[in-house]
């Protein structure tokens, strides 16, 4: 199945996890992407499994709009177009509401939300054109609260409800804008947490699929949403959290 044939598609924090997942997806169904990310040894990763002649490696900080426009001209100057961006890009610090320095909040609220603002206004006249697709990794973490992790609570919920808003603001242009929402996923933002046997129990207690999320199973759903299957999907937060959020909240009783 080759649905991106001839499109072009943008995803930040390409250089590991969800991105790289979904980078990969895209290409092996047509797509020319560009990897955009802060990181080139990582990128360049990436794109050595890529086709070389449908690859672009961007060194780019989504916090600095002016590092976003130079990755939206360069990608336009490659491929001539727009048509799907995949606002990817994410920090996740840990820390109580009342202890977390605040430098983190800044800097999350600047990665994790400014850097969509950012890459959505910068693409939006190339989308208009080609009637594209934008998906952003919210998170669970943005539909509810968690313990010790407000910062990103709060950048999340943002993401989601900005994908709300976005979505009603493009669609007559033929813009359509979803997000994913995941839950514990394996990346290199959550490695740590693997380490601890005891806590990803509790997780797998939780999630009645009974795992944690591979980065794959993330990237499927980013390329459907993108896709012309989704066509009559925008302004959607996908949970794909393996039925996470199907629960209430009480434990498991038999």
């Amino acid at each position: 199945m080759e649905r991106f044939n001839g499109k072009v598609v943008i995803v930040t924090g390409a250089g590991s996890g969800i991105g790289a997942a979904s980078a990969r997806r895209f290409a092996d169904e047509g797509a020319a992407v560009v990897l955009a990310g802060r990181t080139p040894d990582k990128l360049r990763r990436v794109a050595a499994d890529l086709h070389e002649d449908r690859a672009l490696v961007h060194v780019t900080d989504v916090r600095d709009d002016e590092s976003v426009q130079a990755l939206i001209d360069a990608t336009v100057a490659r491929f001539g177009r727009i048509d799907v961006l995949v606002n990817n890009a994410g920090v996740a610090p840990t820390g109580g509401v009342d202890e977390a320095p605040i430098n983190e909040w800044d800097d999350v609220i600047a990665t994790d939300l400014n850097g969509v603002l950012y890459c959505l206004r910068a693409c939006a006249p190339y989308l208009k054109a080609t009637r594209g697709a934008v998906v952003n990794v919210s998170s669970v973490s943005g539909l509810s609260g968690d313990w010790g992790m407000s910062f990103y609570n709060a950048a999340k919920g943002a993401v989601t409800n900005f994908t709300r808003a976005a979505a009603l603001d493009l669609a007559l242009a033929g813009v359509r804008v979803n997000a994913v929402c995941p839950s514990l996923t394996r990346t290199n933002l959550t490695e740590d947490m693997f380490t601890d046997a005891a806590l990803v129990e509790k997780f797998r207690e939780r999630i009645p699929l009974g795992r944690a999320a591979e980065p794959d199973d993330i990237a499927g759903v980013i390329v459907f949403l993108a896709s012309e299957d989704a066509r009559f999907i925008t302004g959607a937060n996908i949970p794909v959290d393996g039925g996470l959020s199907a629960s209430n909240g009480q434990p498991r009783q038999a």
